[in-house]
């Protein structure tokens, strides 16, 4: 369904949300807490606009990895990155992008600084392992940054959420031609764990000093969590 539809998934993501999904990726970024050298992982990277939004930060000598099991998102993903710099500067990092699946990352304990989610732990086919691998190639001290979609519980937005979601996203399917993937959309929002209960997830996960903050009016959650000292 993914490779399907990343032809025009910027398009759409952008219709629907007027362009304020950038703003949230931002947010997400900021509460990663990254900078220069730093080394993040974006799990379920999409077309890769988190990752590229975490590698103008990290630079000069950090590094991004975007991953995602999607090998057409990952193409819009590549073409999207900034070509290398001529003069073989390292101030402009460019993330990399690469197959791997959220439910058995590739990559070994504590290999990075952060971990970020957007808009993918909802496709995570289960949850508490795609946290849990999140959690696991975090360093000590480091952040996992979940960025979702949640539903609103308080009129009048909630009103409109249901009227835009359960209405107009599937017409936006119909119009590029895949109904079914914009049907998914808001029902895979309606499964999801509300916020609440997705922190308690990620303290299942094995983080702490876990909070989340809701923005767009409570359409939109981030949460984060640090990686624990190791005992002993």
């Amino acid at each position: 369904m993914f490779d399907r539809v990343a032809g025009g998934y910027d398009l759409i993501n952008s219709v629907m949300t007027a362009g304020l999904h950038h703003r949230w990726r931002e947010r997400a970024a900021d509460l990663a807490r990254v900078g220069p050298g730093s080394r993040v992982l974006d799990v379920a990277t999409g077309t890769g606009d988190l990752a590229l939004e975490l590698a103008r930060r990290v630079g000069p000598g950090g590094e991004v990895v975007g991953s995602d099991f999607s090998e057409a998102m990952l193409a819009r993903a590549r073409a999207k990155a900034p070509p290398p710099a001529r003069d073989g500067g390292e101030a402009v990092v460019i993330p990399r992008f690469e197959w791997g699946d959220a439910l058995e990352l590739p990559f070994a304990d504590g290999a990075f600084d952060a971990a970020t989610v957007g808009f993918g732990a909802r496709n995570f086919a289960d949850l508490s392992r795609g946290l849990g691998e999140m959690t696991r190639v975090v360093r000590p001290g480091g952040r996992v940054v979940v960025l979702e979609f949640t539903t609103p519980t308080r009129p009048p937005l909630s009103l409109f959420f249901r009227l835009w979601f359960d209405r107009l996203v599937p017409l936006l399917g119909r119009l590029v031609g895949d109904s079914d993937a914009y049907t998914y959309l808001p029902n895979s929002v309606k499964r999801f764990p509300a916020p609440p209960a997705l922190a308690r997830e990620l303290e299942r996960a094995g983080l702490r000093e876990i909070r989340y903050l809701l923005t767009a009016g409570g359409i939109v959650a981030i949460h984060l969590g640090t990686v624990p000292p190791e005992e002993g």
